[in-house]
């Protein structure tokens, strides 16, 4: 009996070492299972951010590409030259006839497709009457206008091809010109083509003879219009028309000058 108790109490202490170490073992293996799938979890934000940032770079450079695509149907700058001839209108046409030669040239800022400004240099000659010359008693003279005119000018698309503008201002006319010779006596009465060639003073040619030119400089408006035809992607041709109206000290230049010219 004693022999066999002492038998029991060897195999104790074995048993209970072969215990411990197989718990120890289980509780090492199932932490280190379940570390596996934090460790996964963890992993899968950190790879999903990178993809969720991507996506968002690539938006915002669709859309700024978008922004960026939009085409400019306008330039900013537009340059015109053209010629023509001029009608002449009210006091004008009593002393000149229509018919004389136009140039002009001029440059406007754009602001859209629809709307700017225009600045115009323009050059108008004005043949006198013969019934003017009679009046000066002068065999021919030669007399002509140069403006200056600034002022909005309204695009109107049409078609393509086909467009047209509207534009006025304000304007400053200098009337200039000489005649040939003259007959007409010094201090003499004037009669009304020296009331419009301006100079006449106090109702009488000047005593010192200097009636034989003149230089006017007439403030006032303008206003006009035009049509367009297209030819090239930024080479227009039109035709326009416009009324000059200029006064000062109670004279007055009148034109209505047609011209046909390019723009670009």
């Amino acid at each position: 009996m004693i022999r066999k108790s002492l038998r029991q109490m060897n195999l104790f202490p074995a048993l209970a070492l072969l215990v411990v170490t197989l718990t120890g073992v289980a509780v090492c293996r199932s932490q280190s299972t379940g570390a596996q799938p934090a460790s996964g979890q963890q992993d899968s934000p950190s790879a999903q951010k990178p993809a969720q940032s991507g996506n968002q770079e690539a938006s915002e450079e669709e859309s700024s590409s978008r922004r960026k695509a939009k085409p400019k149907n306008y330039t900013n700058w537009t340059f015109n030259v053209g010629g023509g001839a001029s009608l002449t209108n009210g006091t004008t046409n009593v002393f000149a006839r229509g018919g004389g030669g136009v140039g002009a040239a001029g440059v406007a800022r754009n602001y859209s497709r629809y709307f700017g400004f225009r600045f115009d240099f323009q050059f108008d000659n004005l043949p006198l009457r013969n019934s003017a010359l009679q009046l000066a008693q002068a065999s021919g003279a030669s007399s002509h206008v140069y403006s200056l005119m600034l002022g909005p000018v309204v695009n109107i698309p049409v078609t393509k091809n086909w467009g047209g503008y509207i534009l006025g201002g304000p304007g400053y006319f200098h009337r200039s010109g000489k005649l040939d010779s003259s007959t007409a006596v010094p201090g003499s009465s004037c009669n009304a083509f020296f009331d419009w060639w301006g100079r006449c003073f106090n109702g009488s040619l000047p005593i010192n003879g200097n009636f034989l030119s003149e230089s006017q400089n007439h403030f006032g408006l303008y206003f006009g219009g035009g049509i367009t035809r297209k030819v090239r992607p930024n080479i227009e041709l039109y035709g326009e028309f416009r009324d000059l109206h200029g006064t000062h000290s109670g004279v007055s230049t009148d034109l209505r000058p047609i011209t046909i010219g390019v723009r670009w």
